[in-house]
């Protein structure tokens, strides 16, 4: 969930039951067999198909269960995906935008219409919220004291990063989109250990929610939209996501 501090983000995603990682497995799955289907079954040449297997392992997805959906994605028998975006608002016009990977457009489209609106939302035109947004790779390096933050700067800048940030646990790399992997690829043979290489979509603006009920329904919202196995990943521009 896009917030001032990604590694935050990271961490709540990270903070998961058992249940709830059996999810992640599913949705990385999909992507993983859209990669294949599009790209081919080697992540030598498929740049989109190396990110989401770097993807599955740092969600903990073992490597026989990642060479498994890359087997049964190549084969005649494959589920054939579709990747969907949806855009709309949440609570006091909170921006949201969902990505979705689905065998079923019926299926994903009545459930996020119905979360959005159970949940005093509503969901709108492609387009409506997205030009809200910035898509960047974004690189986290933990803040572990042994770790020279100029000397990362340098190292980072040089490799073709556009911004540096030092949060106060991490430090937070940005680079294009397509820069993602040769940034991070380039760090982590420098040495660098590397906590998380996600592309993100990161807000131009935050929206504050000061009423109660807006919290909980937005809570509820972004909960629903999480635990469905169809939802890849959502984004929206609340302040203060940690309540």
């Amino acid at each position: 969930m896009s917030g001032h501090s990604k590694w935050n983000n990271i961490k709540n995603k990270k903070a998961k039951t058992d249940a709830a990682k059996a999810k992640v497995f599913t949705k990385v799955g999909k992507e993983i067999a859209i990669a294949v289907r599009e790209g081919g079954p080697d992540p030598a040449s498929n740049s989109k198909l190396r990110e989401l297997i770097s993807k599955a392992k740092s969600n903990n997805v073992p490597n026989e269960n990642i060479e498994r959906i890359i087997k049964k994605s190549s084969g005649a028998d494959a589920v054939d995906y579709e990747e969907i975006t949806y855009e709309g608002y949440g609570p006091s016009g909170i921006a949201v935008i969902v990505e979705a990977t689905t065998d079923s457009r019926n299926r994903t489209g009545g459930n996020v219409r119905h979360y959005f609106d159970k949940y005093g939302g509503n969901l709108g035109a492609i387009g409506c919220v997205s030009f809200m947004f910035e898509s960047k790779g974004v690189i986290v390096i933990e803040k572990d004291g042994k770790v020279n933050e100029d000397k990362l700067m340098e190292d980072a800048l040089e490799a073709g990063a556009e911004d540096f940030v030092a949060d106060e646990d991490v430090f937070e790399i940005y680079t294009l989109p397509e820069d993602l992997l040769a940034v991070r690829d380039a760090l982590s043979a420098l040495g660098y250990e590397i906590l998380s290489a996600e592309n993100d979509k990161i807000p131009s603006n935050y929206v504050t929610l000061t009423d109660e009920d807006d919290i909980k329904k937005m809570n509820l919202l972004l909960e629903k939209l999480e635990e469905d196995e169809d939802i890849s990943e959502v984004y929206h521009n609340w302040e203060n996501a940690d309540e």
